[in-house]
């Protein structure tokens, strides 16, 4: 693991030391630098690549890396990544609301393709509801969130686009962190013989552990959902 990149996100994300691990690996976009694929070291095979080189349109960068938001639903993060299963590969879609670092969507299948991201954000959008006009919804590059179908998918909500610097994990640091605690915590335990047993494995560290139970110094040591239900809270008194 590259120990300065370790440090260097862990300070620009505020993410406690346990289960930093080695951060993910975004397939739609690009790698994050020092780090190595798990289905490349540990299980051999071709790895599927990112495809950023598109003449989709792009929006504009409106994080700017600035990921503290003051309230839940304004601002979605958005990637990919993949997990070897004997299979094959199963590609999972996210969304994570930056507020309270909670993941609020997500998608798993055996190909890469737009649905993938907009089946990840149509849950973010039904579980969640927010109002129409005030979401920005974050991404890297790829031609899945640049597709037609992601586009109007955005539009009919009233979801305003934003995309990182090509080639850039930086600029989506957040869910490249999601993706290595996923990976350290969980994936490289396990030997997945099926994807349906990947599915349901992801599924439980989400809603079981990394929503619910996991802590966050961001978070003043608390998970994503005890830090919404404390927000509330305070909003309400």
């Amino acid at each position: 693991m590259d120990q300065g990149f370790s440090r260097g996100l862990g300070q620009h994300l505020r993410f406690p030391a346990h289960g930093q691990g080695t951060a993910g690996v975004g397939v739609s976009g690009g790698k994050v630098p020092g780090t190595q694929p798990y289905a490349a070291s540990r299980r051999g095979g071709s790895l599927p690549a990112p495809n950023s080189n598109h003449r989709q349109p792009v929006f504009e960068n409106r994080l700017g890396r600035d990921f503290t938001v003051d309230a839940p639903d304004h601002v979605y993060a958005g990637d990919i990544t993949y997990l070897w299963t004997q299979q094959g590969w199963l590609y999972l879609a996210v969304v994570i609301d930056l507020y309270s670092r909670k993941v609020v969507g997500w998608s798993m299948g055996r190909r890469l393709t737009s649905t993938l991201v907009c089946d990840a954000l149509q849950m973010a959008l039904w579980s969640r509801r927010p109002p129409k006009g005030q979401l920005i919804h974050h991404s890297d590059r790829g031609v899945q969130y640049a597709s037609r179908a992601f586009r109007k998918l955005l539009n009919s909500h009233g979801i305003n686009g934003s995309m990182s610097r090509k080639g850039d994990c930086w600029d989506n640091a957040v869910v490249e962190s999601f993706f290595g605690s996923l990976k350290s915590e969980r994936v490289h335990w396990r030997n997945y013989r099926t994807r349906e047993e990947a599915r349901s494995d992801i599924f439980e560290y989400i809603t079981m552990f990394y929503n619910s139970k996991r802590l966050h110094s961001y978070l003043d040591y608390q998970s994503p959902d005890d830090f919404e239900k404390n927000g509330q809270l305070a909003n309400a008194a």
